[in-house]
């Protein structure tokens, strides 16, 4: 079986293969794949592992040979699944191999937030402790995460992880009902609800259309001045011009993005041409720690040895 990985980059060089390697004849790894080179690269390919580059229907109509798409990721949208289908071609994705990756970053970012800890850190590298005139040396307030009101918009797997961790911090968790719902489910309050309630916001939803620019002027001006918004899902969540301008105008009191609409974006993204404290961009690491990486491509490997035991794991169509 020949297998064309098509953007091996995406993946840290330390993370082992080996175990789709021991399933293969012949793996062929491209450390990136623009567009007009994936039908060159894959024309012999009975399978494929992609994890951003983009499969669509003019594309996999060239492609005979192609059996299986191997997502490395859980998102979907970069493959035209319906095509996939109508042409026989099957599609996986991993599951749950970045829940405890991503909800550690959002913990840890937020705990950089609420206690300063790289800016202490530099305050004694810089020695204002030591020329202290007492035994503390404080200059920019701690806030504790304890009794803060944290809202989940999205429930799946890492949001139920989140909400994990939250509880241990002492914080008081609520689970956002889906906006524009005619009726709220049990232990669930309504969107609206949730963000007026919210000190920090944290959203785990797919990007569909109901959900693209669900964070907005609008939605932004129900909530606290001094709440804390955390994006890990899907930058075309959050409408970056309206975030800014909550910002900028300090009716918001924080944002933690490791997402934006564009990856990798633009240079002159209005977000990363802006110098304000109370924003933190990353450039989308949350799923990435070593031992969740490795989860991934673990996964592929027990993928596409279903596959060829005739069986469907994780198989989305």
């Amino acid at each position: 079986m020949k297998v064309v990985c098509l953007d091996r980059s995406t993946i840290d060089s330390n993370i082992d293969f080996k175990g789709i390697e021991g399933l293969v004849e012949n793996i062929t790894y491209h450390e990136f794949t623009p567009a007009e080179k994936v039908v060159f690269r894959c024309k012999y390919a009975e399978v494929i592992i992609t994890n951003k580059v983009v499969l669509d229907k003019v594309q996999l109509e060239q492609l005979p040979k192609l059996k299986l798409i191997c997502i490395a990721a859980t998102g979907t949208n970069n493959i035209d699944i319906e095509a996939a289908t109508a042409l026989g071609i099957k599609v996986c994705n991993v599951k749950s191999y970045s829940t405890p990756s991503v909800a550690q970053y959002v913990f840890s970012m937020l705990l950089e937030h609420m206690q300063k800890s790289a800016h202490y850190i530099e305050n004694t590298r810089q020695k204002h402790w030591q020329n202290s005139p007492i035994f503390c040396h404080f200059n920019l307030p701690i806030n504790e995460l304890n009794n803060k009101v944290i809202a989940i918009i999205g429930y799946g797997e890492i949001a139920k992880s989140v909400e994990k961790i939250a509880h241990a911090f002492g914080m008081k968790v609520l689970i956002a009902e889906r906006q524009g719902a005619t009726s709220i489910r049990p232990e669930r309050v309504s969107f609206e609800q949730a963000l007026q309630l919210a000190d920090v916001l944290t959203l785990h939803s797919p990007l569909t259309a109901d959900t693209e620019n669900l964070i907005n002027s609008h939605t932004l001006a129900l909530m606290k001045p001094n709440a804390i918004l955390i994006n890990t899902a899907r930058g075309g969540l959050v409408k970056s011009a309206d975030l800014l301008n909550a910002l900028k105008m300090k009716r918001l009191g924080a944002a933690i993005l490791d997402v934006l609409e564009q990856e990798p974006p633009p240079s002159d993204h209005i977000l990363l041409n802006c110098s304000l404290d109370n924003l933190y961009i990353t450039a989308h690491i949350a799923w990435g720690s070593l031992e969740a990486q490795q989860r991934l491509v673990d996964g592929i490997a027990n993928n596409i040895a279903s596959f060829m035991e005739g069986e469907g794991l994780n198989q989305l169509n």
